[in-house]
């Protein structure tokens, strides 16, 4: 397993919260708290921009994703809307996250409630080649669906 320096800062509005952390030794991803000052309700089929009360410097050619918590997902259908998204080693705001209710009932973020996770991951920076044609594959252009028609023996 690789390891990288995160740096955290706390947010005023996060003074009390647990940082994000990892849950057990082989979890992932960094549980995120929510650090809402009142309970917020999400209404079945709305969304809300979360507060987690930290900000963070990564390091250059890393990258953090912001994913769904599986049991917030399959218990009450809340889940990481632009899943995953996307925080840019650049970026020092403060760690937000987009909860949308696709349940039909109401869910309740609690001040310090676990919300989603975030996973530390390397970045490969594509560089560009603009070229007149592009080599020829068994797929070619076939899109979604178009890989069943080409299934070969192994």
């Amino acid at each position: 397993m690789n390891r990288v320096t995160i740096a955290l800062q706390c947010l005023p509005h996060g003074e009390g919260l647990p940082m994000p952390n990892y849950a057990t030794a082989g979890s992932v991803g960094l549980d995120l708290p929510a650090a809402v000052n009142y309970d917020l309700t999400l209404k079945p089929g709305k969304r809300a921009l979360v507060p987690t009360g930290f900000a963070m410097a990564l390091p250059d050619g890393f990258e953090a994703q912001i994913r769904p918590r599986s049991g917030l997902a399959a218990k009450h259908g809340v889940t990481v809307l632009n899943a995953p998204g996307t925080i840019d080693w650049d970026y020092r705001g403060e760690i937000m996250v987009v909860l949308i209710n696709f349940g039909e009932e109401d869910f309740v973020v609690k001040r310090g409630a676990a919300i989603a996770q975030m996973v530390i991951a390397p970045v490969t920076r594509g560089i560009r080649d603009l070229v007149k044609d592009l080599p020829e594959t068994v797929r070619g252009s076939g899109g979604f669906g178009s890989t069943d028609r080409h299934r070969r023996l192994e």
